[in-house]
């Protein structure tokens, strides 16, 4: 297969080089994080970077087999994938059948599979979101053309932050408001439904000790570093200790047990603290480029339907990317989001990599046309 694209001149070679270069400095990156846990938990030091290889190559076939999709067909797909999204968002918080981790109920489990309903559902809404959105011109036509939309949008959030999970309620959020946007939807809706965002995060945060307790660690890191701030102090001395040119790959000392979640939510802590600031720096701009380029050619697209799809992939990503790396700087509070195509988790790379397929598909789109026209 990658050798029939190599021979196509408008396959996109910047997206997919970007994204090939992130999976597998992500990869590097769980093996170097998980040897110690990995044998303290399961005897094996490459028990992490064995299912992620796994993972990874799936994913890699995925998004090769995605790109070779006519774009139309995404469309058609949006409402089951959408009902599918909503369904298994039901069945995980159903007592026995979701599978309860840290406090959350956020899988489902299949055999020794389990996966994150709620990964899914962000590319269900983004999907969902442009099949719709572009099919209605909101400013010709009344407010209440809208209503399916918001209410979509609210159901998803609404069954998401039951689990818990604050953190991917916010991008769904984001992305919901992105696409209302992009689309042109006019200024006072997007007011109306940026304003009752913000009233049911405030009154989500007030009604959870859980999450309070997690707020006042993001306003004072340092009141209980044995406690309540022990995850995020151990990611501050992991961001200091990596100085301006790091300890050097494998030299890291967070990764023995000090660091939570390490391998997921607080993975960039490890590479800061290996590369330092220049590495962490030079990795953040390779990031950006990634979500840049796709809302570059969000730009670029045959239709409103395309641009709406690859510009909500762009945001979906980027605002993540925003949430993870901003709590592992302490400029948001933590809230387990994981960080796109690096971050150990086969739902959340396998659900990236279909998106980013999606969007290698309208680029190929995107040039055939170019070439078309030009003739």
């Amino acid at each position: 297969m990658l050798k029939k694209l190599m021979k196509k001149k408008h396959f996109d070679w910047l997206l997919f080089t970007l994204v090939i270069f992130l999976s597998l400095f992500g990869l590097l990156m769980i093996a170097d994080a998980s040897a110690v846990v990995a044998q303290r938990d399961f005897g094996d030091q490459f028990y992490y970077l064995k299912k992620q290889s796994i993972w990874l190559a799936l994913g890699i076939v995925t998004l090769l087999g995605v790109s070779k999709i006519n774009y139309q067909y995404f469309k058609k797909a949006a409402i089951p994938i959408l009902v599918f999204s909503i369904t298994t968002l039901i069945v995980v918080l159903i007592p026995g059948l979701g599978i309860k981790r840290l406090g959350a109920q956020r899988w489902l489990g299949i055999g020794t599979f389990s996966f994150q309903p709620s990964e899914i559902a962000k590319l269900a809404l983004v999907l969902y979101g442009a099949s719709f959105l572009a099919n209605n011109h909101f400013k010709k036509q009344s407010p209440h053309r809208l209503w399916p939309f918001l209410i979509i949008n609210a159901l998803i959030a609404s069954l998401i932050i039951l689990e818990p999970d604050l953190g991917t309620t916010v991008t769904i959020v984001a992305i919901g408001l992105a696409l209302c946007f992009l689309a042109d939807v006019p200024s006072w809706k997007l007011l109306i439904f940026l304003c009752a965002a913000l009233i049911l995060a405030v009154t989500l945060i007030f009604s959870s000790t859980y999450r309070q307790e997690r707020l006042l660690t993001f306003l004072k890191p340092n009141y209980d570093p044995q406690g309540a701030s022990y995850h995020v102090h151990q990611i501050l001395l992991a961001l200091g200790s990596g100085g301006l040119w790091g300890q050097g790959i494998g030299q890291g000392k967070q990764k023995y047990a000090y660091l939570p979640e390490v391998t997921t939510d607080s993975i960039f802590a490890i590479i800061a603290e290996e590369f330092g600031f220049v590495g962490a720096t030079i990795f953040v701009i390779t990031l950006s480029l990634l979500i840049f380029r796709c809302l570059y050619l969000s730009n670029q697209t045959p239709d409103q339907f395309a641009k709406l799809l690859v510009a909500g992939v762009g945001v979906w990503l980027g605002f993540q990317a925003l949430i993870n790396l901003g709590s592992m700087v302490a400029i948001l509070p933590l809230t387990g989001i994981p960080l796109p195509l690096v971050s150990y988790g086969g739902s959340s790379l396998l659900v990236t990599m279909t998106g980013l397929g999606m969007v290698l598909s309208i680029s190929r789109e995107r040039v055939r046309r170019k070439k078309r026209n030009d003739k």
